[in-house]
């Protein structure tokens, strides 16, 4: 019960469309208590990779990570696209030259992804960002080791939506959301949203449901 390098292609693709769907979603959240920018700005990054995916499938499941790293770090502003890349990178990294991906995989990249956000952010649960979806989401998947590439994803998304809606009530301590204070308090972190949304999206397209039947 894995998935290969087709199956990755087309989860990334399908987080193209997600982040479509909700951009709208994520500017006003941003605009809320930050620039206003994290919907267009993920919107354009998912939007070049789909492009670069056109052009060039990549040999490898972590290959195409990296493809999607490079892509959002090259053309995604403010913090997200270094922030959204190094989690990409990581994951890339973490699942190496495998050809096929089972639960125990997903779930090491998830925790690489987290690690690498933390060290580039220097944020930690509690501080109001997309770490308070990821540490969950990592926290969950490693739970559901022994379980396939499904239900582990489904498991972190389920982690993730939880960890974005506890970000509300919080005082954001790191990011531009941090200049308001107090204020910032009531408010979603976006991207914590967006963060849950990639999750929801991977475990929600079906790709994975049918890699595990294909074995």
């Amino acid at each position: 019960m894995s998935c290969a390098t087709e199956d990755v292609v087309a989860v990334v693709r399908a987080a193209a469309v997600t982040v479509r769907e909700h951009r709208d979603e994520l500017v006003e959240l941003d605009r809320r208590i930050g620039d206003g920018d994290h919907g267009e700005n993920l919107m354009r990054g998912f939007t070049a990779v789909t492009s670069k995916l056109d052009s060039h499938v990549p040999d490898t499941p972590g290959a195409v990570l990296k493809l999607v790293a490079t892509t959002l770090i090259s053309t995604v502003g403010g913090a997200s696209g270094p922030l959204f890349g190094t989690a990409f990178l990581r994951a890339g990294t973490a699942v190496g030259g495998l050809y096929r991906l089972d639960g125990a995989a997903v779930a090491a990249a998830l925790e690489a992804a987290s690690a690498g956000v933390i060290a580039r952010g220097r944020a930690d649960v509690g501080d109001k960002t997309m770490v308070d979806a990821l540490a969950p989401a990592v926290e969950a998947a490693r739970a559901a080791v022994g379980g396939s590439v499904a239900e582990v994803l489904a498991a972190a998304a389920e982690a993730a939506e939880r960890g974005a809606s506890s970000t509300v009530p919080l005082v954001a301590r790191k990011g531009r959301a941090s200049y308001l204070g107090e204020r910032s308090a009531g408010h979603l972190d976006p991207g914590a949203r967006s963060t849950a949304l990639l999750l929801r999206c991977f475990a929600g397209s079906g790709r994975f449901a049918d890699s595990a039947d294909r074995g």
